[in-house]
């Protein structure tokens, strides 16, 4: 299957030629002038998969309350969205291998938006187990779209910038979480009547606080806001009218479904759009000399390599960590500090613009430090500031939480990029699945820290992302002191 200009893989600018002098000395470029169009086509993807990851994450606390759920259950979104990943990468990796990148990426966006217009029946039928489904489609489709997309990036040029490429196409990746953030801030957070519950709740409105029970009813006089007991409260009160006054509570909740509705029926329009403009550009194919090893022997070649045997674990831990961090700074900031739906999400919204201006600072520092030496740095940091969320109270804490972000800004691309080093291209495809499978990191973590928050509390349940960003830092230390060293692992300048 040719889906558009068939060319052979980038070759270096220092490949030499005839008595072995090199033809060109020039430093290598980024992106060639001859894949600029394919490179900008590709890196919108990038914007677009992001949006769908960060619209998700407040979805956790509104269907907590609009379906009346534990944090355990709630956190089943996550387990959804990122399970698709684990489900869909190595199928999306068979499918690269038997036609193209570019009909992997096409495929993908038939699969997002059809996942997101199942949030149609989801709302209409007041229905969890729809959305749990819409979720686990649509991410079926952004697999596809991350399997194939990096490392059609890291062809898209000289294997010497691939790192660099790749972090520069990433960057453009919380672009589409923050345009996700702000419509989840601004359009879904706003128009909520379980949010209008709670402003009510705190000015202790005799309407909701006969919901509350027999305890609370004498106006709530000890409401301590600071600790999250407004929070408990609301809670409370959404399950006793559940039980008094069902007709009120559908209403709200078929209200509140229809507002989580839209945006994914928008972006649905949206990737359609995409997927038409797609369809009508040629792209490059980057047709190998020889058919690809069969997957079982290109599965050992792959895992006898420790760089990539440890790079998907290094991932999986730092998939877990981010989603957990970006998903619970919202019970963080309406439990420890008292903040609303749209406050906390505002935090969220500004650990995304940190993280944002991270990753282009963080890309040009990868011209003057490895890869290994700026991850493991960066990684510690994260550990110290994730035990500063864990021990200091309040808004303290609740700063900490939002730098983690500047570190993480580096981690995927670059353990992404580390794990696939000096990897032939029929490697690099089927590597490429095995890493966009440890993604399922971020299906298993939050579920473990949503059961960690019903048992011990939102603070201490994130010794888990500590843990994480640890085993980030060996991977780091491990990649300057021993991958960086071997001959058949450049680092990138």
């Amino acid at each position: 299957m040719s889906d558009g200009i068939e060319v052979q893989p980038y070759e270096s600018a220092a490949e030499v030629s005839g008595e072995g002098e090199p033809h060109n000395t020039s430093p290598p470029k980024v992106v060639p002038r001859q894949y600029l169009m394919a490179f900008i086509l590709t890196t919108c993807c990038f914007a677009l998969w992001g949006f769908a990851n960060d619209i998700t994450n407040p979805l956790v606390k509104v269907f907590k309350e609009v379906f009346q759920i534990s944090n355990t259950q709630s956190s089943l979104v996550q387990f959804a969205f990122y399970g698709g990943y684990f489900t869909m990468a190595l199928p999306a990796a068979y499918f690269i291998r038997r036609f193209s990148y570019k009909g992997a990426i096409m495929v993908g966006f038939a699969l997002y938006a059809f996942g997101a217009l199942l949030s149609i029946p989801a709302s209409l039928n007041t229905n969890f187990w729809i959305f749990i489904a819409g979720f686990y489609i649509l991410t079926f489709g952004l697999a596809f779209l991350e399997t194939s997309c990096n490392p059609y990036i890291l062809a898209m040029g000289p294997p010497e910038t691939a790192t660099q490429r790749l972090n520069l196409a990433q960057a453009f990746n919380p672009m589409g979480s923050l345009t996700g953030m702000i419509v989840a801030s601004t359009i879904i957070a706003p128009n909520l009547q379980v949010g209008e519950f709670r402003d009510k709740m705190e000015a202790k409105s005799p309407e909701v606080v006969q919901y509350v029970e027999a305890d609370y009813a004498s106006g709530l006089p000890d409401f301590d806001q600071e600790y999250g007991t407004l929070d408990a409260a609301v809670s409370k009160a959404l399950a006793n009218m559940q039980v008094t006054s069902p007709e009120t509570f559908q209403a709200i909740q078929q209200h509140d479904l229809g507002v989580v509705r839209t945006p994914y029926v928008v972006i649905a329009c949206v990737v359609i759009g995409f997927l038409i403009l797609f369809a009508l550009t040629k792209m490059p194919t980057f047709a190998a000399d020889e058919p690809d090893a069969p997957v079982g022997e290109l599965t050992v070649r792959l895992f006898g390599k420790a760089h990539y045997r440890e790079g998907v674990i290094a991932q999986a831990f730092y998939v877990g960590a981010q989603i957990t961090c970006w998903t619970f700074i919202i019970h963080y900031g309406m439990e420890q500090v008292g903040l609303s739906l749209a406050q906390a999400q505002t935090w969220n919204i500004a650990a995304m613009m940190i993280f944002l201006i991270s990753r282009f600072v963080c890309t040009f520092m990868l011209k003057f430090v490895s890869p290994g030496k700026l991850l493991s740095a960066l990684a510690v940091t994260a550990a110290i500031l994730t035990f500063g969320a864990i021990m200091l109270p309040g808004q303290t804490g609740l700063i900490c939480l939002v730098l983690i972000s500047a570190c993480m800004s580096l981690m995927f691309p670059t353990i992404y990029g580390i794990a696939l080093k000096g990897l032939p291209a029929e490697e690099a495809k089927l590597g490429s699945a095995g890493l966009i499978m440890a993604i399922v990191g971020g299906a298993l973590l939050p579920l473990m820290q949503g059961w960690f928050i019903d048992t011990i509390g939102v603070r201490n349940s994130f010794y888990l992302p500590l843990i994480c960003f640890v085993a980030i830092a060996i991977f780091g230390v491990r990649t300057f002191t021993r991958f960086e060293k071997e001959s058949n692992f450049q680092t990138v300048s």
